[in-house]
């Protein structure tokens, strides 16, 4: 993909950055040559980004030819909404107190070129702001109330609004950056497609442990992708990919969600898109979901602090309690007594309006149906912890072997036939990304206990069966994904 940087006027131009061609906005807007150009990633530093100005109609019509933009029109609308920079500011709100504390004045200009500062130890905040507002020359405008600094304001800027001093700096700092993207693409075997992996080597518990990472890699490199691990910094480089494979256990609150949400707006293939992770990760919304299209599941009541009493005259105990975004088994407790019950309920509400009391069924294992695109691709056992009612035994040492039961892989072929229906039944009202749903057998009964995004392929479990299979048919679905994305978007 060609890199372009666009100005209104190529003599006013005082950097040399190998690497990119500089082209100016009229060009840019009106010659053949850039209308017709394919797979081109716009750095624009127009003067103006105000509205229907020339840098406006810049990034719009990238948009409108498929190029990629920086800034993009979204990015210059969001900077003039003031409710966009207060959440910005809640987010990065810790960040922001440790990098400006040694600052004796209560205002403060951070100018950031091409994602850095002059000062090093900026480079950090810099790399967040930059990853949530892609746009090469930022500056952003602090100021100190008591003890703590806010952010009052965001300013895209233009090659003009760069002090002469700093010139050498954005050289240097634009030389890095595009001559990364060039040997980054040196490295890469030929392939028609690019795909990131977002992983975290330092989660807990991962939904892939790295055996699996290097399995999906050598997988989408034999099924047409040029693969890439990427981290939770790399927010800004979304666009240089056509798939994003979010290996990372997800969360709305979590810039796992910010990198689905930013893959599925720059037009990438995303698993897991941004819708299924709101609706996996969110007990009440499933809990309504399988009632209403009336999916077999645990009796199951939706608690607010009106109704505490109401759900024990419904219920018998024990009973489970869940916090709606739970995960892995956290977050999820077991209530035998009516005085456990409303401590450990009150407990979850002050994290939540609304939390899920559900029959509790005494199995020896969970199943779990490994779904994508509406496909079953595994089913596991996953056997209780050793003396516990989960699977996992959080309150164990995690040291311990025993803090977790064993897993067992069967053939889809094997399965009773209901497990897997009920399981792509419920799958089917998420959506046609990639799922674990699991289920409860209670004689020739079948009840869905949750239906997961993100979930767990480990080496040496999920993929005892089909072995090197499981990992091939995830990056063909991928990759026939894209394929067809690409066709539909060139017709």
């Amino acid at each position: 993909m060609s890199n372009y940087i666009i100005v209104n006027n190529k003599r006013n131009w005082q950097f040399n950055i190998p690497g990119v061609e500089v082209i100016s906005a009229r060009d840019y807007l009106l010659e053949d040559e850039f209308i017709r150009m394919r797979g081109a990633r716009i750095f624009n530093l127009c003067r103006s980004y105000r509205y229907q100005s020339i840098g406006y109609y810049v990034s719009l019509l990238a948009s409108a030819r498929g190029h990629k933009s920086f800034p993009n029109v979204s990015t210059i609308q969001e900077m003039k909404t003031p409710y966009v920079i207060r959440v910005l500011a809640e987010d990065l709100d810790r960040s922001i107190q440790k990098s400006l504390a040694h600052i004796q004045s209560d205002t403060f200009v951070l100018s950031i070129y091409f994602g850095k500062n002059i000062s090093k130890r900026y480079d950090r905040l810099c790399l967040q702001i930059y990853n949530l507002f892609q746009a090469p020359l930022i500056r952003v405008f602090f100021s100190r109330k008591g003890i703590r600094w806010k952010i009052q304001n965001i300013q895209l800027i233009s090659a003009n609004d760069i002090p002469e001093e700093h010139h050498q700096y954005v050289i240097e700092f634009a030389t890095q950056y595009f001559s990364r993207a060039i040997s980054r693409k040196k490295r890469r075997p030929a392939a028609p497609y690019d795909m990131a992996i977002l992983v975290n080597y330092d989660e807990a518990t991962p939904p892939s442990n790295k055996k699996a990472i290097e399995k999906f890699i050598k997988a989408g490199e034999k099924n047409g992708f040029n693969v890439e691990l990427i981290d939770k910094d790399d927010l800004h480089r979304i666009a240089e990919f056509d798939a994003l494979f979010i290996r990372e256990t997800t969360s709305v609150n979590h810039y796992t969600f910010r990198f689905a949400q930013r893959a599925a707006a720059e037009g990438l293939v995303v698993m897991d898109d941004p819708d299924s992770i709101i609706k996996c990760t969110n007990k009440v919304y499933l809990a309504e979901l399988l009632s209403h299209y009336r999916i077999p599941a645990p009796k199951t009541v939706v608690i607010s602090r009106d109704t505490l009493e109401l759900v024990l005259s419904s219920m018998e105990l024990p009973l489970i309690l869940k916090q709606p975004d739970s995960s892995y088994s956290q977050g999820v407790l077991k209530v035998e007594t009516r005085g456990e019950y409303f401590v450990k309920v009150n407990a979850l509400l002050e994290k939540s309006d609304l939390i899920i009391a559900q029959e509790f069924i005494k199995t020896e294992y969970d199943w779990r149906v490994g779904i994508i695109d509406g496909y079953p691709l595994y089913v596991c056992k996953y056997y209780m912890a050793e003396d516990h009612w989960q699977i996992v035994n959080w309150a164990k040492n995690k040291k311990s072997n025993k803090h977790s039961g064993k897993g067992e892989t069967l053939s889809v072929s094997d399965v009773p036939k209901k497990v897997i229906k009920t399981a792509l039944k419920a799958a089917g009202y998420i959506g046609r990304g990639f799922y674990g749903v699991d289920l409860k057998m209670i004689g020739c009964k079948c009840y869905v206990i949750e239906v997961n995004d993100n979930p767990s392929i480990d080496f040496g479990v999920e993929d005892k069966v089909l072995k090197d299979e499981l990992y091939d048919t995830v990056m063909k679905i991928f990759y026939d994904k894209v394929k067809l994305l690409k066709e539909n978007s060139s017709n």
